[in-house]
C-alpha cells in the first residue's frame, strides 16, 4: 500500500464504536507484563507547563495494550506505511508508541482498538486456525485485503473495516507528525526564507508595480545564491 495513498484513504468510511463490545474485556494477567509506565518524556521547551504535566501523567500510566496487541499494531502499521526508498516504515517512526499514547489520551479509542484486534484474531482463527501474529505474511495480507478497501469489503466484514479505518487514521497521523514523516513529504516547518517581493508577472496581472523608492529601500536577494 503506497504511503501517499494511505493519506487519501483517511477520508474513506466512518469509525464505528460498536466493534465487538462484548469482546473488549481486560486481557489476562500473563499478557500484561508491560504494566510499567512508559517512562520519562523528553524535554519539550516549546510546550506550555500544563501540556508537559498532562503528557507526563499519561506517560506514567500503566500501558494499555498487551505485548501481543502491540505486535499486531506494529505489523499492521508497517503494512499501511512500509519502508521505501524515501524513508522508514511506521514502526521506524515509533507509530506504535504514538497509538499507545493516543488511546490513553483519548479513551474513546480504547474499545474500538481492542475490539478490532480481538475481531482480527477471531477471523484468523476461523480462517487459518491461528491468531494474526502467528500467521505468515501471505495470510496476514489476505486478511488485511478483506478489510482495507471499504467499497470492496463484504458486508460481514464491516466491523473489521471500521477497525482498519481507525488503525489507518492513527498510523498516518502518527507517521506524518513524526520527524521521519515530515521529511518524507518534504515539510520544512518554520524556517527563515528570503523574499524578493511580488513576482513581476503577478504585478503586471494586476497592473501594479513597485515605486523607485520602494525598490531602492527594499533588500533584494540574489536568486542564484
Amino acid at each position: 500500500m503506497d504511503r501517499r495513498d494511505s493519506l487519501k484513504a483517511l477520508i474513506v468510511g466512518g469509525i464505528s464504536t460498536s466493534v465487538l463490545l462484548d469482546a473488549c474485556k481486560q486481557p489476562a494477567k500473563e499478557e500484561t507484563a508491560n504494566k510499567e509506565g512508559a517512562g520519562k518524556i523528553p524535554d519539550q521547551p516549546d510546550r506550555m507547563a500544563e501540556e508537559k504535566l498532562a503528557d507526563k501523567k499519561i506517560a506514567d500510566e500503566p500501558k494499555f495494550f498487551t505485548a501481543s496487541e502491540m505486535t499486531t499494531i506494529t505489523t499492521l502499521g508497517d503494512i499501511i506505511i512500509p519502508k521505501d526508498e524515501v524513508s522508514g516504515n511506521a514502526s521506524d517512526a515509533k507509530v506504535p508508541d504514538f497509538i499507545e499514547f493516543i488511546v490513553k489520551d483519548m479513551p474513546e479509542h480504547q474499545v474500538p482498538m481492542r475490539g478490532g484486534l480481538r475481531w482480527l484474531n477471531m477471523q484468523c482463527l476461523k480462517r487459518f486456525d491461528k491468531a494474526f501474529n502467528d500467521c505468515n505474511h501471505t495470510q496476514q495480507m489476505e486478511m488485511v485485503d478483506e478489510i482495507a478497501w471499504p467499497k470492496k469489503a463484504k458486508p460481514e466484514m464491516h466491523q473489521g473495516v471500521a477497525f482498519f479505518n481507525l488503525m489507518r487514521n492513527l498510523t498516518a497521523t502518527g507517521f506524518y507528525t513524526s520527524e521521519i514523516g515530515g521529511k518524507d513529504v518534504g515539510y520544512m516547518g518554520n524556517v527563515p526564507n528570503q523574499w524578493n517581493g511580488v513576482p513581476d508577472d503577478v504585478l503586471k496581472q494586476y497592473n501594479m508595480a513597485y515605486t523607485e523608492k520602494e525598490l531602492k529601500e527594499c533588500i533584494s536577494f540574489d536568486k542564484k545564491a
